[in-house]
């Protein structure tokens, strides 16, 4: 399905999806990918939303990044990289597939919020939310029948 016929090649556009695909700025990717308004689009390993885990989360995010290691003595939590999401979509496929509240709580805790929705809601959302200018990440896994 065409999902979006013009797109600004500046920023990074879910132009159409199908039922084992999807189109990113006219490309089409088959596998699972994560991107955000700007910069690469990153092809993952992923076959279902039970490979995602919060370590997982936690890297896509760029939470995982060195920190300093005497960050502990002023007790403040941990703080979030300037480009971080405000918003991360997450396409599970052809339905809708809830993460485990242990999965998302540290991004929620961060101010992080973590929708799941079939990865053509999530695209749809996320072209929304781009167009206005949000802070979104998504990470889209192509839709079909898991085996």
């Amino acid at each position: 399905m065409l999902l979006q016929k013009d797109f600004n090649p500046a920023l990074n556009t879910v132009t159409a999806y199908g039922e084992h695909h999807l189109e990113i700025n006219q490309t089409r990717y088959e596998t699972a990918v994560c991107f955000g308004p700007e910069g690469p689009i990153q092809t993952l390993d992923l076959h279902s939303a039970a490979d995602i885990d919060g370590a997982f989360l936690k890297t896509l995010v760029g939470l995982d990044a060195p920190r300093d290691p005497m960050a502990f003595l002023d007790d403040a939590p941990p703080s979030l990289p300037k480009d971080a999401p405000e918003v991360l979509l997450i396409g599970t496929g052809t339905r809708q597939v809830f993460l485990a509240p242990d999965i998302i709580r540290p991004l929620l805790r961060l101010g992080i919020g973590v929708e799941t929705m079939t990865t053509q809601a999530a695209a749809r959302t996320y072209n929304i939310l781009m167009s206005e200018e949000r802070r979104v990440l998504a990470l889209l896994l192509p839709g079909g029948p898991t085996t």
